[in-house]
């Protein structure tokens, strides 16, 4: 499986999403939030930053079911989906994973056809540090 590949401005992310929390670097001065990490507040131009846990509340933005061919690692798991999702919180910050039945279930833990653009989402961890998503009941 894929591991993250981390830099200065990204790794306080991981961290926290090791420790099953999910947080967006938020500027300092006019609290804007951002993803992906970076030293320079687009809105602003401040390099002061903090991080702001979210609620982990989010919907689907959008999706693909992947299929074969696919990196080795995860062609026995194809056919599984890839979402873009917007947090509730922050609706700038668009996080890409995959929504799965409960944490620690497999990538194809869902049938495609539950997926909708506009259904509600909640993060979930698994130990991976990968933040996975459940659909809400709605």
């Amino acid at each position: 499986m894929l591991s993250p590949v981390t830099d200065a401005d990204g790794a306080p992310f991981w961290e926290y999403a090791a420790r099953g929390e999910l947080r967006v670097q938020t500027c300092g001065d006019c609290a804007e939030p951002r993803f992906p990490p970076r030293p320079c507040c687009p809105r602003c131009q401040s390099f002061a930053s903090a991080w702001r846990r979210t609620s982990g509340l989010g919907r689907v933005w959008s999706y693909v079911v992947a299929h074969p061919p696919l990196l080795p690692g995860y062609a026995e798991l194809a056919p599984y989906n890839v979402v873009v999702v917007e947090l509730a919180d922050a609706p700038r910050v668009r996080l890409v994973g995959n929504v799965v039945a409960a944490p620690g279930a497999p990538l194809n833990s869902v049938p495609p056809e539950l997926i909708r653009i506009g259904a509600q989402v909640r993060a979930v961890f698994d130990g991976t540090g990968l933040p996975r998503w459940v659909l809400e009941r709605s």
